[in-house]
């Protein structure tokens, strides 16, 4: 088991575990401390990062921003990603590609999932998606990553 999924294991026994575990990646990276992310879960290939539907998220037309949405997008890949990549393989994302589907009127749920033989060297498309809480999906698409070997 990797360090990220370890971490993230060993902190969701406690009251604010998971909470404590986003704060960490926001920080690592703090772009996504922008959303105030939540990673609710997160085992290989798969992660979900909640965000809060609040005013500095919002649009003009009070729903959760499209941009706020990939960046808990992104943040659900890379931290899937992290928890995930084969010890002697090495990633890093390429480009976006998503599509709006519906308005974002509540807090949502980004997934990102593949599949475990996925993990090859090259291009790796990770879908993604964003659902509100009826479980509509409000935003779709795929996270390119590039795939290397570890130089040795």
């Amino acid at each position: 088991m990797n360090h990220t999924l370890s971490t993230f294991q060993k902190l969701s026994k406690f009251i604010w575990g998971k909470k404590i575990f986003s704060f960490v990646v926001s920080r690592v990276a703090p772009y996504f401390g922008s959303i105030k992310p939540l990673i609710t879960h997160l085992e290989p290939n798969h992660c979900i990062c909640f965000i809060k539907k609040r005013r500095a998220v919002q649009n003009h037309i009070k729903t959760v921003h499209v941009i706020a949405i990939c960046n808990g997008l992104e943040m659900a890949m890379g931290v899937m990603a992290e928890a995930s990549v084969p010890k002697h393989l090495r990633w890093i994302p390429k480009g976006m590609t998503v599509n709006y589907t519906a308005k974002a009127n509540s807090d949502i749920r980004c997934i990102a999932k593949v599949n475990p033989e996925d993990w090859k060297p090259g291009d790796m498309l990770v879908p993604v998606q964003a659902l509100d809480i009826n479980d509509t999906v409000v935003v779709e698409g795929h996270i390119k990553l590039w795939i290397t070997e570890k130089p040795r």
